[in-house]
């Protein structure tokens, strides 16, 4: 699949998004915004993909909003009120949601610069992946704005709440190997092998029952925010839905038995 603004390939049962705006360190514009969502109801429709990476072009992986040009789509006198309106998550909003709520595991490989909602981007895949090249900063404030595309949920969750409060504060530039101490990034590699290591990542990922990748994929998202009454609660209805795919229940027990390598079909 190729539109005007990214490109997906496909590896066996891999899907690598490529922002492709590279002149403009793929900052997200009005098209943009509409490919990744189109791109993302795709993808998380078809069973034939069981991971996705999401990268960007050239030297950047998504400098945030694109403030030259056609800007993403924003509010406008036509429309009702803010507080009048069912839907308030605004185009970054609906953004974080499509790439957040796919429900297989995505990577991002952070091949440069990743800043406010380019940054966000990243922190809504599951993994993330990066090198000596990689630079996450917040900028929010310095455009005059509080967080938007989901950072202020994904920071703290991920480098916890004094770490967010301190990026988002100060706007600093993080580099790679600060964002791996941080846990920004998850794995660490030369640039040279960021591509051919989040490949690796991915194939690793795709390899197991897809069903019960799914349930656990929702598992770990649901229970991230409940008591330990409600977790267990779902994590008994997730053991149920990944048992759908009876093929892959039996194909677990008889490799082990036999000693060979599963393979999985989500069946």
């Amino acid at each position: 699949m190729r539109q005007e603004n990214l490109t997906v390939e496909r590896d066996e049962h891999v899907a690598i998004v490529t922002l492709s705006r590279p002149d403009k360190l793929n900052a997200i514009s009005q098209a943009l915004h509409r490919e990744t969502l189109d791109v993302c109801e795709e993808l998380g429709s078809d069973d034939d993909v069981r991971v996705v990476i999401w990268t960007g072009a050239g030297r950047g992986f998504c400098s945030g909003a694109d403030l030259t040009g056609a800007r993403p789509p924003r509010d406008d006198d036509s429309q009702p009120p803010r507080a009048q309106r069912l839907d308030e998550l605004g185009w970054v909003g609906r953004q974080a949601m499509a790439i957040y709520g796919l429900d297989k595991p995505v990577i991002a490989a952070v091949n440069g610069v990743a800043a406010g909602a380019g940054m966000s981007l990243a922190l809504a895949c599951d993994l993330r992946v990066g090198s000596e090249l990689s630079r996450f900063k917040t900028v929010f404030i310095e455009r005059s704005l509080s967080p938007d595309s989901g950072m202020s949920f994904f920071l703290p969750r991920i480098v916890g709440y004094s770490r967010a409060a301190d990026l988002i504060y100060t706007s600093r530039a993080v580099d790679g190997e600060e964002a791996y101490r941080l846990g920004l990034l998850d794995r660490l590699v030369p640039h040279e092998q960021l591509m051919a290591s989040a490949m690796e990542l991915a194939k690793q990922i795709a390899a197991w029952p897809p069903l019960a990748m799914s349930s656990s994929k929702r598992v770990l998202r649901h229970n991230l925010d409940v008591g330990l009454e409600d977790a267990l609660r779902y994590e008994t209805a997730g053991l149920g839905y990944a048992r759908r795919a009876p093929h892959d229940v039996r194909e677990a027990r008889m490799s082990f038995v036999e000693k060979r390598p599963p393979a999985f079909t989500g069946e």
